[in-house]
């Protein structure tokens, strides 16, 4: 949307990308101010690191007001909600850059080496995705030849809809890069698709990762589905190969795929 001087070491970081936060705090940057969203809890991970970090609204509606009282001396934006018109608003109050986050998003790598590019912290992203690839290498070993035939399947629900994850789905890139297989009904070109109670036979494979964010309504969704006769005809259901996972699995920061791997080497490697 245009160019702008950035500071080499901002003091005075505003965020204004929803995924974005818990990336800078890895990168050792911390924000004065970040968008947050009431209806959607911070996953655990952030849970102890975001104190003293001021909000400046909702991702959809950041307060123009907020960020120009904390006299940001960097902005970031995120090109999934940014328009010229806001941009313009913003540029004014410090230089604002715009993260390219298209929808379906990029790779997680590609958006934490963007950060890391626009904060001056190429190095440490660098060792985030050394580390990553050294954790795959490992479980592709301990693995063995079962990741060339163990379909796993990524679905999750709330309390209005029943979603299947495609292998655009940010944590499907995980299973990709170990090299896991996915159900016949879970490949192609997309992030998800709602499925109704008819298709819940698409939820079907070797484990099947229900990803849920533990809020009181989407417990009682996952309750309803579990009455449900064909979610019980379920192979991975009669099988107890089922588990249930957190908000992590939507993430695509470091801090996100890094648990998404503790849970591979939980439930292939060390469940029975």
């Amino acid at each position: 949307m245009g160019e702008t001087c950035i500071p080499r070491s901002p003091q005075r970081l505003i965020l204004l990308g929803k995924d974005t936060l818990a990336n800078s705090l890895a990168l050792g940057v911390k924000p004065i101010g970040s968008v947050f969203t009431p209806n959607d809890p911070l996953p655990s991970y952030l849970q102890n690191k975001v104190d003293g970090i001021e909000s400046v609204g909702e991702f959809n509606t950041p307060s123009i007001e907020k960020i120009l009282r904390l006299k940001p001396d960097l902005i970031l934006a995120n090109s999934y909600y940014t328009q010229q018109n806001t941009y313009k608003q913003l540029s004014r109050i410090a230089p604002t850059v715009v993260l390219n986050v298209p929808y379906p998003p990029p790779s997680w790598k590609e958006q934490l080496e963007e950060l890391a590019q626009v904060l001056g912290k190429e190095k440490v992203a660098q060792q985030f995705i050394n580390n990553y690839w050294q954790r795959i290498e490992k479980l592709q070993q301990t693995l063995g030849d079962r990741r060339y035939t163990l379909t796993i399947s990524i679905a999750g629900a709330d309390s209005y809809d029943l979603w299947i994850q495609g292998e655009n789905y940010l944590s499907a890139e995980v299973l990709r890069d170990v090299g896991l297989q996915r159900p016949q009904a879970q490949r192609g070109d997309f992030l998800y698709i709602n499925a109704s109670e008819e298709k819940i036979s698409m939820l079907d494979g070797d484990i099947l990762f229900f990803v849920t964010r533990s809020t009181v309504e989407d417990l009682q969704a996952i309750e309803k589905l579990k009455q449900k006769p064909l979610w019980q005809r379920l192979n991975v259901v009669q099988r107890n190969q089922v588990y249930f996972v957190g908000v992590h699995w939507s993430n695509p920061d470091i801090f996100a795929i890094n648990a998404v791997l503790d849970d591979l080497e939980k439930y292939l490697v060390n469940s029975p």
